[in-house]
C-alpha cells in the first residue's frame, strides 16, 4: 500500500467552509466510485480553520500522475471539481493535482524498535 498526504487552503469565509464540509458529508456516489476505481483504497480529509489535510491510501501500483488523470476523466468528476472549486483558495480551473499539494514525509515512528 502507498500513502499520499496533501494539503489545501480553503477560502477564508465561514459560510463557504461550512458548505464545503456539508458537501463532503454527502459526496456524490459517482465520485466515491471513481476514487475507488483508480486504486484509492481510503481517503480522509481533516480540517483546521482554512487548512485541509488529506490522506490517500492506494494500491501498490498506484501512479500519482497516471491515476489522477484517469480519475479526472471519469463521469461527473469535472462537475465535482468545478463545484468544490468555489470553496478552495486556488484558481477555479486548476486540476485537483494543482489544488492539492503533496506533502513530504519527514518522520515515521520506527515500529521495529521495541519499548523496553
Amino acid at each position: 500500500m502507498k500513502r499520499y498526504c496533501q494539503t489545501l487552503e480553503l477560502v477564508d469565509d465561514p459560510e463557504l467552509i461550512s458548505k464545503y464540509c456539508e458537501a463532503h458529508a454527502h459526496v456524490w456516489p459517482e465520485i466515491q466510485a471513481g476514487i475507488r476505481e483508480v486504486g484509492i483504497l481510503d481517503m480522509q480529509i481533516y480540517r483546521r480553520g482554512t487548512r485541509l489535510f488529506m490522506i490517500c491510501d492506494t494500491v501498490d501500483d498506484f501512479d500519482w500522475v497516471r491515476d489522477n488523470a484517469r480519475l479526472a476523466a471519469l463521469p461527473r468528476q469535472a462537475e465535482w471539481e468545478a463545484y468544490v472549486a468555489q470553496f478552495q483558495g486556488c484558481p477555479p480551473d486548476a486540476p485537483s493535482t494543482g489544488k492539492w499539494q503533496l506533502m513530504e514525509q519527514i518522520f515515521q515512528l520506527d515500529t521495529k524498535t521495541s519499548n523496553q
